[in-house]
């Protein structure tokens, strides 16, 4: 396992924000909308430097996105900030029908995702929404693994034509992508190079697998180590050239285990290159309030869970 460097510990929300405020410098197309929720979005850089570019919609989330649309429609790239609760599931016919539909240029923007949103607890916890934004057509879906991949990702994504879902969340978490490195839509980034076992992740789970790979390593076990930040469109190349050297492969995500980075890496193996398959994901529940770290290991989804999947999909080669 090569080394992988540190450099500090810091949220992925707060990538967001410093990256909307240095991207706004750049585009005057660029304006911010949110829902009440403008200090927890770090959005207040954007807002103090564009307040005539940055729009304060309330709780009304609905409303929010069809602004967005609007704006769109106008020329202008809209970036819309809030829960991905309320990011998705609150808005979904809104986001279908007003956005996706006729592709428009709207950035979907979303903090606070999966059980590491922590102590407000289930009602807020969405795990089920990466699944929601890739069954709709024309839809774009990010989920960067750090800080660094954060900011890049979304100041890339203004380049980009079309309707596009980030996601990222809450907690303090170990930075190690490269501030300098580009951010490439729907091109996996490989962080380490193995043959006994495919690990691809995205979100929080990358580091998780970063040091469920370290772990396995000690034990004579070489891991293919895929941060898979984009989910739609799929980087297909990237999974099939990893499991035909490994043979078997183990997806982790701080998601539901239906539709969201496993399923999409299943329908390609299923039609392209079938061979074991181990998700690492939340089994068909709700979450729960507690520490973001408790709740991961509760639900399955940290280090140790990384290793026993691995474990348990060699042995089916």
């Amino acid at each position: 396992m090569k080394e992988i460097q540190v450099y500090g510990q810091k949220d992925t929300r707060s990538g967001f924000g410093e990256g909307l405020a240095e991207l706004a410098r750049k585009n005057q197309k660029v304006v911010g909308l949110c829902a009440d929720l403008t200090g927890s979005l770090k959005m207040n850089a954007f807002k103090d430097e564009n307040p005539e570019r940055f729009f304060q919609v309330g709780i009304a989330e609905a409303n929010m996105i069809g602004i967005a649309a609007g704006m769109a429609v106008a020329g202008m790239i809209p970036y819309t900030g809030t829960f991905a609760n309320f990011s998705t599931g609150r808005v979904y016919d809104q986001i279908r029908q007003s956005v996706a539909y006729s592709k428009k240029n709207v950035k979907i923007c979303a903090s606070h995702a999966g059980l590491t949103l922590g102590e407000d607890g289930a009602t807020h916890q969405i795990l089920e929404d990466i699944g929601m934004m890739r069954m709709l057509p024309n839809m774009t879906v990010i989920v960067p693994a750090d800080f660094n991949q954060t900011k890049a990702a979304t100041i890339a994504i203004a380049e980009y034509e079309g309707p596009v879902y980030l996601r990222f969340g809450r907690p303090v978490m170990p930075v190690f992508t490269d501030s300098n490195t580009p951010f490439q839509i729907g091109k996996a980034e490989v962080l380490n190079e193995g043959v006994d076992v495919t690990i691809i992740a995205c979100g929080h789970l990358v580091w998780k697998s970063i040091e469920a790979a370290q772990e396995l390593s000690k034990k004579g076990i070489s891991v293919d180590l895929i941060n898979m930040h984009t989910i739609k469109p799929l980087d297909e190349k990237a999974i099939l050239d990893s499991v035909a050297k490994t043979s078997c492969v183990v997806t982790a995500e701080e998601h539901m285990m239906h539709g969201g980075l496993g399923d999409a890496v299943a329908q390609v193996l299923s039609r392209k290159n079938p061979c074991p398959h181990e998700y690492v994901a939340v089994d068909d529940s709700f979450g729960e309030s507690g520490k973001p770290m408790e709740l991961m290991k509760k639900y399955g989804i940290d280090t140790a869970n990384i290793v026993a999947a691995v474990n348990k999909v060699i042995s089916r080669k």
